[in-house]
Formats: C-alpha cells, sequence, structure tokens
C-alpha cells in the first residue's frame, strides 16, 4: 500500500537520486546521448501539443461562429427557428473539445518511475527503469497527441458540413 501511495505521487528527487546512482560522479556519455535524444522528443512533443491546443481553441471558436454571428450573416443560424441546425453546429465542436481533453492529458503525463527497491538497486537497474518511464510516458504522449489530431480532423469534417448545411437552408428556403 505504501508504494502504491508513491507511485501516486512521484517526487523528481527519487528519479534524480537514481540518475546520480546509476553515474556515480561521472556520467557515461551514451547514456547522456540517449537521455538528451529522449528529452528533445518529449519537448518536442510538448511544442506540438501546445500547438494543437491553440489551433483546438481557434477551432472552436470558428465552429461556434454560425451560433453567435450577426442575424442576417451567411452562417448565421437562429435557435428558435433553426434548432437543428444549431444543435448540429455545436456537436460539430464537440471534437474539438475531446481533442484538447486528449491534449491536457497529454500534457500531464509524467515519468512513472518504479521506487520499490531502488536503494538496492544496480546502476544497470535504475538506468534501465529510467529509460523505460521516459520511454514509456513517450509513448502515452505520441498516442494522446494521436488521438487528438484525429478528433480535431473529425470536428473540422463536422464542421464543414454543418456549414454546407446551413449555406444548402438558406439558399434552398
Amino acid at each position: 500500500m505504501a508504494s502504491t501511495a508513491v507511485m501516486a505521487q512521484p517526487s523528481f528527487r527519487t528519479r534524480l537520486r537514481a540518475f546520480q546512482a546509476i553515474h556515480g560522479g561521472a556520467p557515461d556519455p551514451g547514456f547522456i546521448a540517449d537521455l538528451e535524444y529522449l528529452e528533445n522528443r518529449d519537448l518536442d512533443l510538448s511544442v506540438r501539443k501546445g500547438a494543437m491546443l491553440a489551433f483546438n481553441a481557434l477551432l472552436i471558436t470558428v465552429g461556434t461562429h454560425p451560433v453567435s454571428a450577426s442575424p442576417g450573416a451567411p452562417l448565421s443560424v437562429d435557435a428558435a427557428s433553426q434548432p437543428m441546425l444549431t444543435i448540429a453546429s455545436l456537436i460539430a465542436v464537440a471534437p474539438f473539445v475531446l481533442s484538447s481533453a486528449y491534449l491536457l492529458r497529454g500534457l500531464l503525463v509524467g515519468e512513472e518511475f518504479d521506487t520499490e527497491g531502488i536503494e538496492e538497486c544496480a546502476p544497470d537497474t535504475l538506468r534501465t527503469r529510467l529509460m523505460a518511464a521516459f520511454v514509456r510516458s513517450i509513448d502515452v504522449q505520441t498516442g494522446l497527441l494521436r488521438r487528438a489530431v484525429g478528433a480535431t480532423v473529425a470536428g473540422g469534417v463536422l464542421t464543414v458540413a454543418v456549414w454546407a448545411w446551413i449555406l444548402a437552408a438558406k439558399i434552398i428556403g
């Protein structure tokens, strides 16, 4: 039970101590190169997730435009007289919100490092645990970013389809 509490609130100090035990004063150049590669990949993912989050905020604003547009604007809808178009317009925004949730979840992913028996571990074991934690966090973040991109594309397709419906309804009737 105690190890579960430690896993729920991991401290960076534990990872730092493990890192210090691995290199014992002089870090192995190969290990440092591997670690720098993983850190760069993690930073790259963070930048991409941040950019997607900003893009989703813009798309949510654009997607809700028919509901908030001035009456008479080409894409405006009136909730009272056009409830289906209004609801469809708002539903089309939902994938952008889902995408943003994936991105936020990805930003919160940390390296979950197993601290069980860390004091008795050999440096090679600590090195493996540290790298595995980093690689796993990158894999989880990459998967969440892929889902976010897919949801964003789906939201874009839905939004364009709803806009076409709105314009067709105005042209026809």
